[in-house]
């Protein structure tokens, strides 16, 4: 009988959030799962996980839910930088998009604000990833809880979160 290797229990999961654990178990990613690093203290924002890294604010994959005419969709955007809401709508082609609130992020992701992942989420929904993540060889993302961060590269986090490349960032004056 095979038996279970410690990293399939999930006692190797560095503090990921076991649904994300298992999704990253399901994308054949558990070299990435290893590399999942846990914080005492909390990196729910981008400055306190770029802090903690010790890298750089551009670094940081933010993952953050906005309602495209009442629609969830999914974000992803470096930890520097700020998403433009009227770009994402035009994007998308929607009448309005805000922020979405603590409880339809937690209800589309099975995450809390300051954990969400890139991706193995409850449900599927749209995703939209900004380019300026692809200027970094490896970006760190929330690996599905406020203490824990994973490294990925750019090109294999869009890949993996089924995103659309687009440019959404604010500009800059």
């Amino acid at each position: 009988m095979h038996t279970m290797t410690t990293a399939a229990t999930g006692a190797e999961d560095r503090g990921a959030h076991p649904r994300f654990a298992q999704a990253l178990r399901a994308l054949g990613l558990d070299d990435v799962l290893a590399r999942t690093r846990r914080f005492p203290d909390t990196t729910r924002t981008a400055a306190e996980a770029a802090a903690a890294i010790g890298c750089e604010l551009s670094e940081i994959c933010k993952s953050l839910v906005f309602a495209a005419d009442g629609v969830p969709v999914l974000v992803l955007m470096d930890g520097a930088s700020r998403v433009d809401v009227e770009r994402v709508r035009e994007e998308l082609g929607a009448g309005k998009v805000t922020r979405a609130d603590a409880g339809v992020v937690r209800e589309t992701t099975g995450y809390a604000i300051g954990g969400v992942p890139p991706f193995g989420h409850r449900t599927r929904t749209r995703v939209l990833a900004d380019r300026s993540l692809l200027a970094h060889d490896v970006v760190w993302a929330a690996a599905g809880t406020p203490h824990t961060v994973f490294p990925i590269a750019p090109k294999d986090l869009v890949a993996h979160a089924g995103a659309g490349l687009v440019d959404v960032r604010e500009r800059t004056a």
